[in-house]
């Protein structure tokens, strides 16, 4: 499991494959000087809930993957992540999608994706 850590506060764990995705998503979104609210739902040995951070280009974000290797990158869900990231009720992670063509791109590659 990994997490996101926004800001030295709010963390969420999360798979390391979704957590690649959103990482993937909110740095295109940033690229661009797009602003944006980012939720998600908290576990019940948190007291549940739901938390919600602003995420902008001055933001100290951090993406902690439990494990070393990365995953390839599916295009629709990340196209998925950017589309709930633009409306107004901000990214949230979405399902991803079943079928899709993996992608064996990573780092500065993956721009190309989106």
């Amino acid at each position: 499991m990994g997490r996101f850590i926004y800001q030295g506060g709010p963390r969420v764990e999360m798979e390391d494959r979704a957590l690649l995705h959103l990482q993937t998503a909110m740095v295109a979104k940033l690229r661009h000087g797009e602003p944006f609210a980012f939720s998600w739902k908290e576990d019940a040995s948190v007291g549940g809930g739901r938390t919600t951070v602003w995420i902008h280009p001055f933001a100290d974000l951090v993406f902690k993957f439990a494990g070393p290797r990365t995953a390839d990158l599916n295009r629709a869900w990340i196209r998925d992540l950017m589309v709930t990231a633009s409306q107004t009720s901000g990214l949230y992670l979405t399902p991803e999608p079943r079928d899709f063509e993996p992608s064996h791109r990573s780092g500065a590659q993956a721009r190309e994706l989106v």
